[in-house]
């Protein structure tokens, strides 16, 4: 994690807005802004998770980079990864379904193993959101933060791992999340890459992602012959606290059952599931054999769940030094830093603003 902490009362500093209002509608009080870039992230967290599982960079036959935060377009963020690890051995992979994107990872990095086509391989799921954050805009500024984690899936014989999944996307309300001003779609627009426009439809993303999340999550329950009791832990996508319970109501679990991070860690996108998964580990939370529970909502409108049995060991086999260098400044240097390089208005070099937030401002 980036060790930058940006706390309400420093957001409120230039949005108009208070801890208890972010508190009370979201359940967020911190989130991490990186003063690095999101390959560093991912190849410290990548490091750590071969040490923990004994292996070599050069036994990996396969990288997947889950994140909407990628460097450039060419080459592909994945590679990057390989290069800094010197995983000379393996495939990599980028893959965008915004916050499901680590899970969408899980998901084909099973299946690649299970067809024989890699028998190591590392998935992460990274953001940079705080480099094209439109922080003019309350609605989605208090939101979101940076971070990144990596798993190790391996070949085996026993049945661990991600032993069930439900995948979907929700079309019919895709412009609902949708980030302007990012992608082919604007080139020679005048927009400065990076200087960006959010729909963000509070209301409809809130009442979907409940939906699907709960949804998805019976289905696989009832696909693989488990109930809500059978589950040991849920490690939820962390889109904002109410969801979070909604879903969980729903799914008939108990929150004490759930593992929660977004109080301090807010809304990391792709990376919210597997930094969860982590402190889960680190916390003592998950268990030999322990039967997780991992659903997932993003834009798109992506969502999933996963049933991952856990394998026998919860302790690592190693460690990695690799560490992300010091950081000399604080989060809100960063982030002002950031804002003074956007357009004045906290718009799109075209003007363009979304009617969702002209409404919400009127």
């Amino acid at each position: 994690m980036p060790p930058a902490v940006l706390t309400n009362a420093d957001l409120s500093t230039f949005l108009d807005t208070s801890d208890e209002w972010i508190i009370s509608r979201t359940g967020m009080k911190e989130r991490r802004i990186a003063h690095v870039t999101a390959l560093e992230l991912s190849t410290v967290a990548a490091s750590r998770a071969l040490a923990c599982a004994g292996l070599q960079a050069t036994d990996v036959d396969l990288i997947i980079y889950g994140s909407c935060s990628n460097e450039e377009a060419v080459p592909n963020s994945a590679s990057g990864v390989q290069a800094a690890l010197g995983a000379t051995h393996a495939a990599s992979i980028d893959l965008n379904t915004a916050c499901t994107s680590f899970l969408y990872g899980l998901a084909t990095a099973t299946a690649m193993i299970r067809t024989g086509m890699a028998r190591n391989a590392v998935v992460i799921g990274v953001e940079l959101i705080s480099r094209y954050m439109d922080w003019s805009n309350r609605n989605v500024a208090v939101l979101f933060g940076d971070g990144a984690a990596a798993v190790v899936l391996q070949a085996s014989d026993v049945e661990s791992g991600l032993i069930g999944s439900v995948l979907g996307c929700d079309t019919e309300a895709r412009a609902s999340l949708r980030v302007r001003g990012v992608g082919c779609g604007y080139a020679g627009r005048g927009i400065t890459l990076g200087d960006t426009t959010w729909d963000f439809d509070g209301p409809v993303i809130f009442k979907r992602a409940v939906r699907a999340m709960a949804d998805a999550s019976t289905k696989v329950m009832q696909q693989h012959g488990v109930t809500a009791d059978d589950v040991d832990l849920v490690v939820p996508h962390q889109a904002n606290l109410r969801i979070i319970e909604a879903v969980a109501k729903q799914a008939g679990v108990p929150m004490a059952k759930v593992m929660l991070t977004v109080e301090q860690y807010g809304n990391m996108s792709a990376a919210t599931v597997p930094v969860a998964l982590v402190e889960a580990l680190e916390t003592g939370r998950v268990k030999p054999g322990s039967l997780l529970l991992m659903p997932g909502f993003g834009g798109g409108l992506t969502w999933c769940s996963m049933l991952v049995r856990w394998g026998s060991r919860v302790t690592p086999l190693g460690s990695s030094d690799r560490a992300l260098p010091p950081l000399t400044t604080t989060a809100l240097d960063l982030v002002n830093s950031i804002r003074a390089s956007q357009d004045p208005h906290g718009r799109s070099a075209t003007g363009l603003q979304s009617p969702v937030f002209a409404e919400q401002h009127r």
